[in-house]
């Protein structure tokens, strides 16, 4: 995989996340906060960063992989400049998952929270929505607050 291959597949995760999002909410011009590769192998999770650390910089380890601030990329549902390559992880079959921000979160939590596919996550400082249906190959994820809010990333191109 190149950096171009590695566009494509950013943009497809977000161009089906969108497509799930869209399936089953409202919030059709939600824009995307931020993407995830979900890597399967140890040497694809190794090339992924390899090519990741082409386009971006590595703006926070986490646990489950490291978050990069990538040159703005246009997808369906915006520009994204946030993406996350993810551990090998047998939770995480699919391609990935991209994360976007509704409008008003407290009235998107109530209205579906309880609706088949949805489902609440719980962190220390801060929680998700996650949607999933098996006929997709991604996730689509909702934070309050979205991720760009949380590490105080303005909008802007990274050189």
């Amino acid at each position: 995989m190149n950096s171009i291959e590695l566009t494509t597949l950013v943009e497809d995760i977000v161009r089906q996340s969108c497509a799930l999002k869209n399936k089953y909410t409202s919030e059709k011009s939600a824009p995307v906060n931020y993407a995830c590769i979900f890597s399967h192998t140890k040497s694809e999770y190794e090339s992924l960063i390899e090519i990741a650390n082409s386009v971006g910089k590595i703006i926070k380890e986490t646990k489950t992989g490291p978050l990069f601030q990538i040159k703005p990329l246009d997808t369906v549902a915006g520009k994204l400049q946030l993406l996350k390559i993810r551990a090998p992880d047998l939770t995480r079959t699919e391609r990935g998952d991209a994360d976007f921000t509704v409008s008003n979160y407290t009235e998107f939590k109530t209205k579906y929270l309880l609706k088949k596919g949805f489902k609440l996550i719980q962190r220390e400082d801060f929680e998700m929505i996650e949607l999933m249906d098996s006929a997709f190959n991604v996730r689509a994820y909702f934070s309050n607050p979205p991720l760009d809010q949380q590490l105080n990333i303005q909008k802007k191109v990274v050189k």
